[in-house]
């Protein structure tokens, strides 16, 4: 609930994602309403009928496509999460200038251009309070072979959760959660191979690969009113992998 005692609006980016979406039917069962956002619109519409939300099928690097769903989900707006990202794995040799401006503009500038668009809504949030929660990565904080683009990417998402945090208080809060390898769709090339899966999951203190829901359930707190003295932070959920040594 939100700080005038109410279950307010949640915009919800990448809502058919594997985080996304239990993120949304986490919210939709303590009654919030929704508007969800991502780019396979039958999916989309499905997932939107189902939960009783509105929705805009959107392709993020599209120009035009934040006022389009600024828009539609009108205001008030209680919380916005920003739940797309990619995985770019590659030695960084390899790595283009296409590959660092993708990773960049997806993860990043489009995170900050979706809470720039929605800015006016969160600040009508009833109670004068709402909740931003993006996404960064393990990757970010802790040093892995191959991840130079993305972990450029998500670090900059931290950059910026920190300044916004500081520019938006008291208003608005905004947080990220960083992540470990979660068994989602996004992840399949490595987590639908046995024999990787069961070498990253042996990284982990905890000795398993996460489950879209471990980090759909912190951002979900996140956006709540529980979380009213939480800003400016980055909290891992990750097993572990980003401040335990692996067994």
């Amino acid at each position: 609930m939100d700080a005038a005692g109410t279950n307010g609006k949640i915009l919800v980016y990448g809502a058919t994602g594997g985080v996304g979406q239990c993120l949304a039917r986490r919210l939709a069962a303590a009654g919030h309403p929704l508007h969800l956002v991502a780019r396979d619109a039958p999916r989309l519409q499905a997932l939107a009928t189902a939960l009783g939300a509105g929705f805009s099928a959107v392709d993020v690097t599209a120009e035009g496509a934040f006022a389009q769903v600024a828009d539609a989900a009108g205001t008030p707006l209680s919380g916005l999460a920003y739940a797309v990202g990619s995985i770019n794995l590659k030695p960084f040799a390899r790595l283009t200038m296409a590959d660092f401006q993708r990773d960049f503009q997806l993860n990043a500038a489009a995170a900050a251009l979706a809470v720039q668009a929605a800015l006016p809504a969160l600040r009508a949030a009833p109670g004068g309070r709402a909740s931003v929660v993006l996404f960064s990565s393990v990757a970010a904080g802790r040093g892995f072979a191959l991840h130079a683009s993305i972990a450029m990417a998500k670090a900059a998402v931290e950059g910026l959760v920190r300044a916004l945090a500081a520019e938006l208080a008291p208003a608005i809060r905004v947080n990220a959660i960083a992540p470990s390898l979660l068994d989602t769709p996004l992840a399949q090339g490595i987590v639908g191979n046995a024999r990787l899966r069961e070498a990253v999951a042996a990284s982990h203190p905890l000795g398993r690969i996460g489950q879209a829901d471990d980090a759909a359930a912190l951002a979900a707190f996140l956006l709540s009113a529980q979380a009213d003295w939480i800003t400016g932070q980055v909290l891992g959920v990750d097993g572990g992998r980003g401040a335990v040594a692996g067994k």
